[in-house]
């Protein structure tokens, strides 16, 4: 395990990252950054890019009145993806949009992301976000080694205190996030009518399942969803859902 780096975005944010090769690593490595004690924990996970400018528009809005100040109000810690795209920089932007001092923690397989004021970049990797405030790199070159990890780091960091996975859109690597979730026997909310693998998801959780990743999840009982098809009532109501769980 390589010690605590200190990462410098061209915005003037400033990061701490820590790099991993093990699990068994991990309450070192967190402890090394500044990441410690018991705290509610919210996952995100969801579409990185491919994500509609009407779904986007709708999903923004969760992030800047309801995640972000939850998280701050609660002290909670946020845990995700950490590049530089889609659930991630709303994220990130929110949290700056709103003055928010929670921790944001990126959880990023090393071998796809480049670190800021790294000249010698390959074109193929992604930047990470620069409003996260801390970076947990793991191993890994393909999108999806890290999803068991964001699952460890959470279990970790929330230390027996509550914790909850909210899922917005996503792709492929996002059935692998919410198997990772319900591994760990974290329950994962489900935003329905913010499209792609959230709607597939919602629509078996409502008997309607045609893919059978998502049959099995529904089956799993560790997922619920909250429609976005009003949004009002959508931003009202998963407020007091996550408030309620984060609050136990």
């Amino acid at each position: 395990m390589k010690s605590c780096l200190k990462l410098t975005f061209d915005n003037g944010q400033t990061a701490l990252a820590t790099q991993v090769e093990q699990q068994a690593e991990l309450p070192y490595a967190l402890e090394e950054i500044g990441l410690g004690g018991s705290r509610p924990v919210l996952v995100v996970v969801g579409g990185a890019s491919n994500i509609s400018e009407a779904d986007f528009l709708r999903i923004q809005r969760l992030f800047v009145e309801v995640l972000a100040p939850i998280a701050e109000t609660l002290g909670a810690y946020v845990v995700d993806g950490g590049t530089d795209a889609g659930i991630m920089r709303m994220m990130g932007a929110a949290r700056t949009q709103i003055g928010a001092k929670f921790a944001l923690v990126g959880v990023t397989p090393e071998g796809k992301v480049a670190l800021p004021n790294n000249l010698e970049t390959a074109a193929d990797l992604i930047p990470l976000e620069p409003n996260h405030t801390h970076f947990v790199l793991v191993p890994g070159n393909d999108w999806g080694d890290e999803s068991p990890w964001i699952s460890h780091v959470a279990t970790m960091l929330a230390n027996d205190a509550p914790s909850v996975t909210v899922l917005l859109n996503g792709g492929e690597i996002t059935f692998k996030d919410a198997f990772s979730s319900v591994d760990s026997g974290r329950l994962v909310i489900v935003i329905a009518g913010s499209g792609r693998t959230a709607d597939i998801l919602a629509d078996a959780l409502r008997g309607k399942a045609t893919d059978q990743r998502a049959k099995k999840l529904a089956k799993s009982g560790t997922l619920q969803y909250i429609d976005l098809i009003d949004i009002e009532k959508g931003v009202d109501n998963l407020g007091k859902v996550i408030k309620g769980l984060l609050s136990n």
